[in-house]
């Protein structure tokens, strides 16, 4: 079965260069017309260049259709006139690919709170207001597809990259959440988790690496979280043409005889047992499984 874009309007953050690059030009390849959002500023999120308009040449060469949108993902009034320009255009937004980010890596010790914020204010909340400029209009089409990026950092850790990884797990938490909310209008909602050699890892691959880690080889596994048939509240690792998924899960637990420190220190291996570990569907299962506990099963 071929994956088409046929009919279907998306926007990319972040596209002017690497993997958002990728996703807008495979998504367009596919019968997509596309919004290349970007700043155009280097990664620490300052100055400004012409990148997206560079993707909707490409795009456009290819006898594609694009627009370019210079907005920033931080700013609610800019986000809401990109996705009015394309409804405007194109007649509604059906997918919506949260890409952007910036890098201002430092030990925590040495980190400014500064650029703790700047971080986390494109990541998560760029990704949050990019979501709510598209949502009211999914819901009322009865279909909407949204990826979110974390990464391993996020999931993981990562030396020097608290203000990242906070960002990038948080947004794995938002997606899980939007997941469950937009179910009901056909909104699906994933998370990638991906690993490229971009401008943000430029100096984190050695040479020899870079061609392994091409950012197209990231764009099947993100077109698929965005497709028509995509599942919805899943995390998958993509890098190098593998697919990987993550999953978030949960021991079985162990019902303390006394609820004391110590006791959690008595039996921190049983706790931390992973068979019959469980991988919930939402936060309430947490409640659920202690309940079952307490019941002795």
């Amino acid at each position: 079965m071929t994956i088409s874009f046929e009919g279907r309007v998306a926007i990319v953050t972040g596209a002017g260069g690497g993997l958002g690059r990728a996703y807008a030009l495979e998504l367009a390849r596919r019968g997509a017309r596309v919004v290349v959002n970007d700043l155009g500023a280097g990664r620490d999120g300052t100055g400004h260049s012409d990148a997206a308009l560079e993707v909707v040449a490409e795009i456009e060469a290819a006898g594609g259709q694009a627009m370019a949108d210079g907005g920033s993902v931080t700013d609610p009034g800019q986000m809401e006139a990109m996705v009015a320009r394309a409804t405007h255009a194109w007649g509604g937004v059906h997918i919506l690919i949260n890409n952007a980010g910036i890098l201002r890596d430092k030990s925590f010790a040495k980190m400014e709170i500064e650029d703790f914020r700047a971080v986390i204010d494109v990541h998560l909340v760029g990704s949050a207001i990019c979501t709510k400029a598209v949502w009211a209009g999914m819901q009322a089409q009865n279909y909407g597809r949204v990826l979110m990026t974390a990464s391993s950092t996020g999931l993981y850790g990562n030396f020097g990259q608290s203000n990242y990884a906070a960002a990038k797990l948080g947004l794995a938490g938002f997606a899980r959440t939007l997941a469950l909310e937009g179910a009901r209008a056909n909104i699906r909602v994933n998370t990638i988790a991906p690993t490229a050699a971009t401008r943000m890892t430029e100096d984190i691959f050695p040479p020899e690496m870079l061609g392994l880690f091409r950012p197209d080889l990231v764009a099947p596994a993100a077109l698929y979280l965005v497709s028509e048939d995509a599942p919805t509240g899943a995390i998958l690792g993509a890098g190098a043409g593998v697919v990987q998924a993550a999953n978030i899960t949960l021991t079985r637990g162990v019902k303390l005889d006394e609820a004391t420190p110590e006791a959690v220190a008595a039996n921190w291996a049983a706790i931390t047992d992973r068979e019959g570990e469980i991988v919930p569907q939402s936060g309430a299962e947490q409640a659920m499984t202690i309940l079952q506990r307490l019941q002795g099963n």
